[in-house]
């Protein structure tokens, strides 16, 4: 099976923690060039400094940015391309704050949407001349399983992940004649901050332990135990390799099992 992705270039956003960082390192170890995107410098620094370099000609870097603020990431981005070429996007960004859909005030809706759909469409748009000149390109985005499934909770990211799915979809039967290829995976829950958020939100409503919200939502999963950032890493390296050719418009969950639909 062909995962070389030695002189890709891949850009991936959200890399300071959790998922994002876990496919930074993975795709460098498949060979990519990896520009690392987030907020945050000086972690960002130390990742592109730990990153695997596994041939001579491999180089990191990173880009610090707020997806809120899309006219700056563009800008960004743009200066990137015009050096670098990009072949592989990852798109990944921190999920909304947790709490009922009823509660929610409008800005909230338009803050996330801000910060994921609108974010992605226009990293797209920049990294785009460069696909299409090569013939190749891989898009994933990381999204949650609440788009088959709503999560009860998270009812501002259960709406802006079911955008983002959507607007997925359609890219994926425009961009397909050019050899670009559009997926998304779908994490369960997995060790990152954004479930120790989640878990005591939960706790805190109900009054109940920490430990005890977190075993029923483990038990709630066949394989008993959260994802690692890793394993959900590996799918997105997968879809962003060679070996994926034939393979766009999916929306592919990694949960343990835990969703019940087909």
């Amino acid at each position: 099976m062909q995962l070389d992705l030695s002189g890709r270039h891949a850009l991936v956003c959200g890399a300071s923690q959790g998922i994002g960082r876990a496919c930074a390192i993975e795709l460098a170890l498949l060979g990519a060039n990896v520009t690392v995107l987030a907020r945050r410098g000086d972690v960002l620094a130390e990742l592109v400094e730990s990153l695997p370099r596994i041939h001579d000609a491999q180089r990191h870097g990173f880009i610090v940015a707020d997806a809120g603020d899309t006219n700056v990431l563009r800008a960004h981005v743009e200066r990137l391309v015009a050096d670098a070429p990009l072949h592989i996007l990852i798109n990944n960004s921190g999920g909304p704050p947790p709490g009922n859909i009823v509660d929610a005030a409008p800005p909230d809706f338009l803050d996330a949407l801000r910060k994921h759909l609108l974010a992605n469409h226009v990293l797209v748009q920049a990294v785009l001349p460069g696909m299409r000149a090569a013939g190749w390109g891989r898009i994933v985005n990381i999204i949650s399983t609440s788009v088959k499934e709503p999560i009860p909770g998270i009812g501002v990211s259960n709406t802006t992940r079911g955008a983002v799915a959507s607007w997925a979809k359609t890219l994926s039967v425009e961009l397909a004649p050019l050899g670009i290829t559009v997926n998304n995976v779908l994490p369960g829950s997995t060790h990152t901050p954004r479930i120790e958020q989640i878990v005591a939100v939960r706790a805190r409503k109900s009054g109940r332990d920490e430990q005890d919200v977190q075993r029923e939502m483990t038990a709630e999963i066949p394989m008993g135990r959260f994802a690692d950032p890793s394993e959900t890493a590996a799918a997105v390296a997968f879809l962003a390799s060679p070996a994926a050719s034939y393979i766009t418009g999916v929306s592919l969950p990694v949960d343990g099992g835990r969703m019940r639909s087909l």
